[in-house]
């Protein structure tokens, strides 16, 4: 039988002193669990089948029962909602759908009660069509102020008929669309990275840096305590707007030397937001970095740029000790330089659910509560999406209720990201699972998931919520989870462990046969040992 043995140099002693629990003297949020909530499918507060912010504060007590730290609440602002609410129409008011200013209010107030930290996505690469400036734009002439606050061009070609470029959008097809000017011609193209309904804003624009302040102060006063920033190596753009060689636009994902992004200026605009944020010493930013490049990842999180920066490779790997291990290091390398703190996360609004990710059905499943293990045993901030703690699979839906923007842009040949954002289920057994007092919601809930439902699982002591309760109280309280060092372990193939320098040690079982396991006593595991033996796709907290 495989066994993982100790690191030489690593006593197995764990009665030796043990360093303070992580976050003593730090900020909050570099040892936090930050809970991302999809609002439209948390918890609907009436009965329109779409969640809101009294569904949010209404089920508060769940969220200080799971034991997390801050939420994160993807927008919810004024937006018509053609990329569900990442085309903002006034970033300093609350959307109808859900709510109001004082519904805000209300549920900030009642985490605070709870010791609940709430940040808020933050949309700063572009706004909607139908915002007040590119509504002044499109009526303004070529060359105005108001056409200078976004990225208006005159088109190629002898008529101005084509593209000012070839670049694509993100959700496929061209990333320019061109206005009818004020006499009915056809006149200049504004520049999208993402869909047409989200023109790109011209950083270079002071009028830009002048109103996301006001943005930024507007909820911080409020009592907001952080931003989580869109598209953070976005907002800036190379002066001359290149041509690029695209061998291929992979829907949703970019490369590090693709124009559109991490352009060098966009970090004259972080330095400038940092300098708004250390008014305000307790609040966080949380950026949104697909950079692939170490030095150039770092760059982003410097002391003077953003306190985090979301790293994907976690929620990149396959499910194997090698690329979990590596994605792992990576991401300790990627911040160590620069004294940054590294951030993990499994699943978001953008990912397809690790439950599936991993293989679907028991397998899936068992593999999604190993990963969970191993995310929160490690130093740094961890980011758990809603839906998550239940073990939920991405939706299969019919093409008939697909509403992300990918699937129309792609001609319907990338169904999106809708299968990650269907609705949680609460209590019963048929849809819609207490989710609503009306009838439906806005995205069909499985009928089979009536086994998942937050009322089935508090009830079972071996279900994924209670793991997650579990696990997430003894990161909270246990000294062990201490440390920003992580000590590998020799291990059997397609297996590992490590150690925090706290005490903690954490086996992973990728493998297809059951392993024996290091020293120590069991914290937690995924799943039962057998005989004492971790079985596969499995892993375990010792200390």
């Amino acid at each position: 039988m495989a066994t993982v043995t100790t690191p030489a140099d690593r006593s197995t002693d764990n009665t030796a002193p043990r360093s303070e629990p992580s976050g003593g003297g730090r900020d909050w949020w570099n040892n936090a669990v930050f809970y991302q909530i999809y609002p439209r499918s948390f918890a609907d507060g009436g009965t329109d089948g779409v969640g809101d912010l009294p569904g949010i504060e209404d089920k508060l007590g769940y969220l200080e029962l799971l034991g997390i730290d801050a939420l994160w609440l993807s927008p919810v602002m004024r937006s018509p909602m053609a990329d569900h609410g990442y085309d903002v129409s006034d970033p300093r008011d609350i959307d109808p759908l859900f709510g109001d200013l004082a519904a805000m209010d209300s549920l900030v107030a009642a985490a605070h009660a709870r010791g609940i930290k709430v940040t808020m996505d933050l949309v700063p690469n572009h706004t909607s069509v139908e915002h007040e400036w590119f509504q002044a734009a499109l009526e303004a002439a070529p060359g105005s102020p108001e056409r200078a606050r976004y990225i208006f061009r005159d088109g190629k070609g002898a008529d101005g008929s084509q593209p000012p470029n070839n670049w694509p959008s993100i959700f496929g097809g061209p990333a320019w669309t061109r206005v009818t000017e004020s006499d009915g011609k056809p006149g200049q193209w504004y520049l999208h990275i993402f869909a047409k309904e989200q023109p790109d804003l011209n950083w270079e624009n002071p009028d830009v840096f002048a109103d996301l302040e006001k943005t930024l102060r507007f909820w911080l006063e409020r009592g907001i305590d952080g931003f989580r920033i869109d598209v953070a190596h976005g907002m800036a753009k190379p002066d001359d707007l290149p041509d690029h060689d695209w061998n291929t636009n992979e829907l949703l994902r970019n490369s590090d030397d693709d124009p559109r992004f991490n352009n060098p200026a966009v970090h004259a605009i972080h330095r400038w937001i940092r300098t708004v944020m250390d008014e305000y010493p307790n609040a966080v930013t949380v950026g949104e970095i697909w950079v692939r490049d170490n030095v150039r990842f770092g760059e982003y999180i410097r002391p003077d740029e953003l306190h985090l920066g979301f790293n994907f490779r976690l929620a990149e790997a396959e499910f194997s000790a090698d690329a979990i291990r590596a994605a792992i290091e990576n991401s300790i390398r990627a911040v160590k330089d620069v004294g940054g703190t590294p951030t993990w996360t499994l699943s978001n609004h953008d990912v397809e659910r690790e439950v599936t990710r991993y293989g679907g059905g028991e397998t899936g499943t068992s593999r999604a509560r190993a990963m969970l293990l191993v995310e929160l045993a490690l130093p740094g901030t961890c980011f758990l999406y809603n839906g998550s703690e239940l073990g939920l699979p991405n939706a299969n839906l019919p093409d008939s209720v697909l509403q992300d923007p990918v699937w129309e842009r792609s001609g319907h040949t990338e169904r999106g990201r809708d299968g990650c954002r269907v609705p949680i289920p609460w209590e019963g057994s048929a849809p819609p699972f207490g989710f609503t007092t009306g009838t439906g919601t806005w995205l069909p809930i499985p009928a089979d998931w009536a086994s998942l439902t937050v009322e089935s699982q508090l009830e079972r002591i071996d279900s994924t919520l209670s793991l997650y309760r579990t696990a997430l109280e003894l990161r909270a309280q246990r000294p062990e989870f201490s440390g920003e060092e992580v000590d590998w372990y020799g291990s059997p193939t397609n297996c590992f462990a490590f150690r925090r320098t706290g005490g903690l040690v954490c086996v992973l079982n990728a493998s297809t046969e059951s392993i024996a396991m290091p020293p120590g006593e069991v914290l937690l595991s995924s799943t039962p040992l057998t005989a004492g033996k971790l079985p596969p796709n499995a892993a375990a907290w010792l200390i």
